[in-house]
């Protein structure tokens, strides 16, 4: 990831509403939700969903299919991890004690069989 999409991406996930539809996603994981279950769990009309989901895939942070009647949202991971690895590229700098505790967060929340902590 370069930094014009980097900027982009934390353009669009500096809105509320966009950073909470991308937590949903990925918690969500590659099966992905409907749009109606995402205003639903955003309590927001069609139309404002649309704008969101518009914004965050114009972004490349979530990708869309059609699925009968429906369109189907899901994160995507690739653009999630490029803008996680932009932000870490530079981080040690030979000092890996740096960048220990994001690593660790990270190994802790993608463990399997346990519980992320959530601050």
């Amino acid at each position: 990831m370069d930094e014009p999409q980097a900027l982009d991406a934390f353009a669009a996930l500096s809105q509320e509403t966009r950073l909470r539809i991308i937590r949903l996603l990925v918690t969500a994981g590659p099966a992905g939700l409907p749009a109606g279950a995402i205003g639903e769990e955003m309590g927001a009309t069609s139309s404002r969903m649309s704008f969101h989901l518009s914004h965050l895939e114009q972004a490349g942070l979530v990708q869309s299919r059609r699925e009968g009647r429906s369109i189907v949202y899901t994160a995507a991971y690739p653009a999630l991890s490029g803008l996680i690895q932009f932000l870490m590229r530079d981080c040690c700098q030979g000092r890996p004690e740096v960048c220990t505790p994001a690593v660790a967060a990270m190994s802790a929340c993608c463990a399997p069989g346990e519980e992320p902590a959530h601050a």
